[in-house]
């Protein structure tokens, strides 16, 4: 059983909702209990193991071997992001300005990763995932997720739908340089500060901090030409590894359309998520977030206790007629690609021929 903590936020019920029973039944069992040890712990051992990394590039110099170096940082920057996703969602300490404190220092100062962005965008998903107009997770970029979408594609971009789940993993090697794009130009966008220019001005600040000195680790240690190499594998596997704990997660799952607005939180959570199973190497990698259906229905609960509310939820939603998603790892990820390639398949029909009339 968990240690007693403060109360976590409670997730949104409405009247006659069946989300309320289990509700009940997990605090019941301290599952929203927060897990204070359990992140100190934690944070304390990923910061260990990036200072331990820092050191070792250090230590190594300037030869080729210190580029296999980018791998381990790859995944424990992974493990860092993880750390900051549980801080914006109220997961780690029991006041705002904490977890505040702990997204800025995980997102903006090791990552270069703006928590502010990443909040704004990741909450509009987790209030309503998979919705095509108020998910930003499944809005018209490089991929598009529908037929409708598709059809709209123009010259590259369409020849690039045509094919994108073959495209799929090569293109999250660039999300690593894309999330550090898409921070900056928050930042720097004028939107937003007037209200909130110290919060702006803040995370500026830490970013330039993060570039500086990533900047100066790699420029003190290695030569121009294998200090771009150790930055690009550094960022393409991080952005691989992220990509492939939230890949699996809602892509193929159930687009609520205008019938979606009348789902109860229950409804909406469970049918547009997909639970991956696996053993403990699987949940270290996906930091615990293959639990995706537990941790949509209850986004403030620590993300050990996911794993511990998998049977209370799994039996709950058979009760109450609805279908748990949960599948492997492989399976997972084909089901993900089988929809996006089943979006694009309108475009790789060639169009019939127009038969010659006879003279």
């Amino acid at each position: 059983m968990p240690p007693h903590a403060h109360a976590a936020p409670r997730p949104p019920t409405a009247p006659g909702d069946a989300f309320a029973p289990l509700l009940r039944q997990v605090r019941s069992q301290d599952l929203l209990a927060r897990r204070t040890g359990w992140y100190a712990a934690g944070i304390t051992v990923n910061a260990l193991a990036l200072a331990a990394l820092v050191l070792a590039v250090l230590a190594a110099g300037d030869t080729w071997w210190t580029v296999a170096l980018a791998v381990p940082l790859a995944l424990f920057s992974t493990r860092t992001a993880f750390y900051g996703h549980d801080a914006g969602h109220a997961q780690i300490a029991a006041t705002r300005r904490t977890n505040r404190l702990l997204g800025l220092v995980h997102g903006n100062l090791l990552l270069g990763m703006s928590s502010a962005w990443w909040n704004d965008k990741h909450n509009r998903h987790h209030a309503n995932p998979n919705h095509l107009e108020k998910d930003p997770d499944v809005g018209e970029g490089v991929l598009v997720w529908t037929r409708a979408q598709a059809a709209k594609r123009a010259g590259l971009a369409r020849l690039l739908t045509r094919h994108q789940a073959w495209l799929f993993f090569p293109l999250l090697l660039l999300e690593g340089i894309a999330l550090k794009v898409a921070s900056a130009r928050m930042v720097l966008s004028s939107a937003g500060w007037e209200r909130h220019g110290t919060a702006r001005a803040v995370e500026g600040l830490l970013l330039a901090v993060h570039a500086t000195a990533y900047a100066l680790l790699l420029g003190t240690a290695l030569g121009p030409g294998r200090a771009v190499v150790f930055a690009l594998v550094h960022h393409a596997l991080f952005g691989l590894h992220l990509g492939c704990v939230f890949a699996p997660n809602h892509k193929g799952m159930a687009m609520p359309g205008a019938d979606g607005e009348r789902w109860g939180h229950l409804r909406r959570q469970v049918l547009t998520s997909r639970n991956v199973r696996g053993g403990p190497v699987t949940d270290w990698l996906m930091g615990g977030l293959n639990y995706q259906i537990e941790h949509h229905l209850f986004p403030s609960m620590p993300r050990p206790h996911l794993r511990l509310a998998r049977p209370l939820v799994r039996h709950h939603c058979r009760a109450a007629g609805l279908p748990y998603a949960e599948t492997g790892l492989a399976d997972s990820y084909r089901q993900a690609l089988r929809h996006m390639h089943a979006v694009g398949a309108p475009l790789r029909e060639r169009p019939a021929r127009l038969s010659r009339p006879r003279s």
